[in-house]
C-alpha cells in the first residue's frame, strides 16, 4: 500500500529515485500515466493491469469514454526500476506535470501520484480546510 508524502528531487536525466517505502511494491516494474489537476499517477504494474481491465468495459459509443482512455493511455509508460530505485520520467509527462527538480511523492492506497512540489504545496492549502470542515458522506459507506 502507498501512503504517505516523499519529497525528492528528479536527477538531470529526469530520472526519479523511489521512496525507500514504495520500492519493493514497484520492483517489479510500474506505470506511470497522466493523472487529474496535473499531476502524474504511477501504479505497480500489477495494479496497472488491473484498472486497464475495468477500462476495458467502458463503451466505445461514449466520446467521453473515448476521450478518456485516450489522454489516459496515450500518456502510459511502462518502466522497470534500476538497482537503486530509480526510474525514468518520460518528458512528455514530466512537461504534462510541470516537473522540473523537486516534486511530491504521495501514496494514495494502491497507486501513487507525483507532483511538482510547489503545485503540491498549493493544492494542498487550497483543499485542507474543506477537508477539516467537510460534514457531507464523499465516499458512500466509508466516509
Amino acid at each position: 500500500m502507498f501512503l504517505g508524502t516523499h519529497f525528492q528531487r528528479l536527477d538531470d536525466k529526469g530520472r526519479l529515485l523511489l521512496p525507500a517505502k514504495f520500492r519493493e511494491e514497484l520492483a517489479g516494474g510500474l506505470v506511470i500515466t497522466r493523472g487529474q489537476e496535473r499531476c502524474l499517477t504511477l501504479f505497480s504494474t500489477r495494479e496497472f493491469e488491473t484498472v486497464h481491465e475495468q477500462l476495458r468495459a467502458a463503451p466505445m459509443t461514449s466520446k467521453d469514454a473515448r476521450d478518456y482512455l485516450r489522454v489516459f493511455l496515450s500518456g502510459a509508460s511502462a518502466e522497470q526500476p534500476d538497482k537503486q530505485g530509480r526510474f525514468t520520467i518520460p518528458q512528455i509527462l514530466r512537461r504534462y506535470a510541470s516537473l522540473d527538480r523537486d516534486v511530491a511523492v504521495i501514496g494514495m492506497g494502491n497507486r501513487a501520484e507525483i507532483w511538482d512540489s510547489a503545485l503540491w504545496e498549493e493544492y494542498l492549502a487550497d483543499t485542507e480546510q474543506g477537508f477539516a470542515d467537510r460534514t457531507d458522506e464523499v465516499i458512500p459507506g466509508v466516509f
